[in-house]
């Protein structure tokens, strides 16, 4: 059973690095035919292809492409009035003769809408009738019988992915226009959430000038309930941080320092971040550098201390 199964994804995969060679010519047509286009990419098929074109429709859609999906059998009995002349449509077909596909031809061309094919035959119908051809063909599908579509389904839809992503790549598509599209759950969460945000947990930021003492630094630390505060020169700017384990290790030696200026024992130059940044950047940056507190700042001047532990109740992970 496991080698069976082993076998499908090896298959699988030995199909989909062949289709590096699909990044042709053609491929880069499509490319600058959507960048230089003023309608949505319409995504078409039947059957399990249908499917296909369904989840590359939503992967286009959600990087910047507007696309959407119409049922190639719905298409012959009136949704082919959601297709505009300024259109691009892509339509799949592994053989390239799928008769609901063939049937909607001639209208697609008389809309005035691009016809692409995405097909696994280079000289089918849908082939010839077609502006620009994206050949997703395989040597054999992973099927043992060779009869259900896999190698060939799954060859089509990584050549959406890798569509939508260049597309998204050179639209210049960043992680907010992301958060934009898909603001529901944890994800949206994670690209909506920022900084600032994160600060209203706990609303501390505990600061003190580079003159005090490490004692009552210690207190301005008790008092907020954080493990650690800024240190600011006389104009209010950052100079660095000192954290409650800086203490502790200084302890372990004498008490003494404990009446010096905070300054002496500091760490200077700490990583900061600004506000506006997305609270999922901060976390990646406190897991780098393996720090609990990080100061935020704006124009130089600390504005609040993010903890680590706000970042995990805030769901930011």
């Amino acid at each position: 059973m496991s080698a069976e199964a082993r076998e499908v994804l090896a298959v699988e995969a030995k199909s989909i690095l062949k289709l590096q060679e699909a990044i042709d010519d053609e491929f880069v047509c499509l490319v600058k035919l959507i960048l230089k286009s003023q309608g949505r990419i319409i995504l078409i098929g039947v059957g399990k292809s249908g499917l296909i074109a369904r989840k590359i429709a939503a992967t286009l859609s959600s990087t910047g492409s507007p696309s959407f999906f119409v049922h190639a059998g719905e298409a012959s009995h009136g949704d082919l009035g959601m297709i505009t002349e300024e259109d691009i449509v892509i339509a799949i077909s592994n053989s390239g003769e799928t008769e609901e596909v063939l049937a909607l031809l001639s209208s697609i061309k008389r809309i005035g809408a691009h016809l692409v094919a995405l097909t696994g035959q280079r000289d089918s119908t849908l082939a010839k009738y077609s502006d620009i051809v994206i050949f997703s063909g395989v040597e054999e599908e992973a099927c043992p019988h060779g009869l259900a579509p896999t190698a060939s389904t799954t060859a089509a839809m990584a050549l959406g992915d890798a569509l939508a992503i260049a597309l998204s790549s050179l639209r210049g598509f960043t992680p907010e226009d992301f958060a934009l599209y898909h603001p529901g759950g944890n994800l949206g969460r994670r690209l909506l959430t920022r900084v600032k945000d994160v600060l209203e947990i706990r609303g501390q930021n505990p600061v003190v000038g580079s003159n005090t003492t490490v004692k009552e630094t210690l207190f301005t630390m008790t008092d907020s309930k954080m493990g650690s505060a800024s240190v600011v020169d006389q104009g209010g700017l950052l100079i660095g941080i000192i954290t409650d384990g800086d203490i502790r290790r200084h302890l372990e030696k004498s008490s003494s320092f404990l009446e010096r200026p905070v300054a002496e024992v500091m760490t200077s130059n700490p990583t900061t971040i600004s506000g506006d940044k997305l609270a999922s950047e901060a976390l990646r940056v406190m897991e780098e550098k393996e720090i609990n507190d990080l100061p935020v700042v704006e124009e130089g001047r600390p504005v609040g201390m993010l903890n680590f532990q706000d970042l995990l109740r805030a769901k930011i992970f």
